[in-house]
């Protein structure tokens, strides 16, 4: 199975950290972000990432280049200046992704297993998301539980999800956010998901990237 990072998105409201710098480049525990979660693939016994590249993304590259030093083997797709939101960058990279394939968000930090994602069985056209507990800068949440009413409870989108090439069937590419993708499918009961208590940070902003290495005594 293949994973995507994705690693395309301006960070502006990281800025000035990000003026020069990829946000997924930047540090966290004296590695970029995007290490961790390489690290982690590699620890599930995925060895091929595609990672999408857009703002400042030569210095990843650069860094990374065709992962053979980290023991995987990293394929880049290219989108143009500002990037494609995530389902456009999703839909880009689908021919180095196969059949079916995990996606992360190259913006968080966590300690969840994708080990789990790799043992589901999903339905052609299906895919599965992981939420958690909504932090605070999100507190309303994003998707209820799919096996409870749209009404219900809602939990925050954590980036991470697994997905069949299909659940993008008949969807252009170009400019393309995720998030009405998921609500119809949901709607649709093509969605599947999961609470994960755990580990989870949004590196949103400077201040969250300091508490998050305070946190981790770096």
């Amino acid at each position: 199975m293949k994973a995507m990072i994705l690693a395309a998105g301006r960070g502006q409201r990281m800025m000035p950290l990000t003026q020069n710098m990829p946000k997924p480049m930047l540090k966290v525990a004296e590695k970029p972000l995007i290490e961790h979660h390489i690290n982690n693939l590699k620890a599930a016994g995925i060895t091929d990432i595609v990672i999408n590249l857009a703002w400042q993304g030569d210095k990843i590259k650069d860094y990374f280049n065709d992962g053979s030093q980290f023991g995987v083997n990293i394929f880049y797709s290219q989108e143009v200046e500002g990037g494609l939101e995530t389902a456009g960058g999703i839909i880009e990279a689908l021919p180095l992704l196969g059949d079916t394939f995990i996606v992360v968000n190259g913006d968080v930090y966590t300690d969840y297993d994708v080990s789990a994602l790799m043992q589901l069985h999903l339905q052609p056209g299906e895919a599965h998301i992981v939420l958690i507990e909504n932090p605070p800068h999100n507190p309303d949440g994003d998707f209820a539980l799919s096996h409870l009413s749209p009404d219900s409870q809602k939990y925050t989108f954590s980036g991470i999800g697994r997905y069949q090439a299909d659940f993008f069937k008949g969807l252009t590419q170009g400019i393309r956010p995720l998030g009405p993708i998921l609500r119809e499918k949901l709607s649709e009961h093509l969605v599947s998901t999961e609470l994960y208590i755990g580990q989870w940070d949004d590196i949103g902003t400077p201040e969250r990237l300091n508490q998050l290495n305070t946190r981790l005594g770096a």
